[in-house]
């Protein structure tokens, strides 16, 4: 049905993303009929996640305590295809989510993923990126389709030095109920300095921003985020990450209580413990989130508690 609905969605979408994934479609396609020659390998995988998630928030206003817990299951097939210096991935996965509590809907998601990396020189690797999602959950909407172009260039001059930068192209459809369906489109870029000290002892910083242009004036954002995070190993097969990340969103067409356009800002420390025995996945995080507003109502803070278990075939 997934398949269905793409294909019947990429009739009207133009020639820009076409051009695109008819690219990429070859760079995938050529890989795969020559993966049974000389140099090339097949690398079948799946992989299964179980998570459990509870959060509470209080309103800094009305000391209003909001409470929200859920389970999801995410199911994963993969195809890897490889040669000396180029890595080819086909991957779909899917996420059930079941919210526990009366009145909360559960949801799903769904997403397609073909992507291309190759070691132009010993130091540096390009990666050419297509990715589809349906009902994803955004930043300006609960239900939204979205096509993702992007590249990235990957650039090690020593193994302890790596920088990442990456550009992405979106193109969304939302879901607006009984209204009728609305689009936007808008970029991202990512930049990323990592520092390696050792086996899964890393200290990373993180840049972002991002645009959302929409007709819709619900829809439209810009936003620009700024986090650190540093990764060391404490057992075996066992690390710990804690995290701070900040972020400014700006939207379009939202009116806080002032009259003036809706601002708001996150700031979001974290620790993480990541213990992957063999083939298992086992992860938990702890999140606290300071969320800020020119609108009174959405200003809260609050917690939010992960534990997920996968395991790779």
């Amino acid at each position: 049905m997934l398949l269905t609905r793409i294909a019947r969605d990429l009739r009207p979408a133009g020639t820009a993303w076409r051009a695109a994934a008819l690219a990429l479609g070859l760079a995938v396609g050529a890989p795969l009929a020559a993966a049974d020659e000389t140099g090339w390998r097949l690398e079948p995988d799946a992989r299964i996640d179980v998570q459990a998630v509870s959060a509470q928030t209080t309103t800094r206003d009305e000391d209003l305590v909001i409470d929200g817990e859920a389970l999801s299951v995410r199911g994963q097939i993969g195809l890897g295809i490889e040669s000396k210096r180029t890595r080819v991935r086909l991957e779909a996965d899917r996420i059930e989510v079941f919210r526990l509590g009366e009145d909360r809907r559960d949801v799903s998601r769904d997403r397609l993923t073909a992507n291309i990396e190759h070691d132009l020189t010993d130091t540096l690797e390009v990666q050419a990126q297509l990715r589809r999602y349906d009902d994803l959950v955004t930043v300006e909407s609960p239900d939204t389709d979205s096509w993702e172009y992007s590249a990235r260039a990957t650039f090690e001059p020593t193994r302890a030095n790596r920088f990442r930068l990456q550009g992405t192209w979106r193109e969304r459809q939302y879901d607006n109920g009984a209204g009728p369906a609305t689009t936007g489109d808008g970029a991202r870029f990512d930049a990323q300095y990592r520092r390696r000290f050792g086996a899964y002892h890393y200290l990373a910083f993180d840049l972002r921003t991002e645009t959302i242009r929409s007709d819709d004036p619900q829809r439209g954002y810009e936003r620009d985020s700024a986090g650190v995070a540093y990764t060391r190993p404490i057992g075996p097969d066992l690390r710990v990450r804690p995290a701070l990340e900040l972020i400014q969103t700006r939207f379009d067409g939202r009116i806080a209580d002032n009259g003036a356009l809706r601002r708001d800002r996150q700031v979001v420390p974290e620790v993480e413990l990541q213990w992957w025995p063999g083939k298992w996945r086992i992860e938990a995080e702890a999140k606290y989130i300071f969320f800020a507003s020119n609108e009174s109502a959405r200003e809260r803070e609050g917690y939010r508690l992960t534990l997920s278990v996968g395991y790779v075939f």
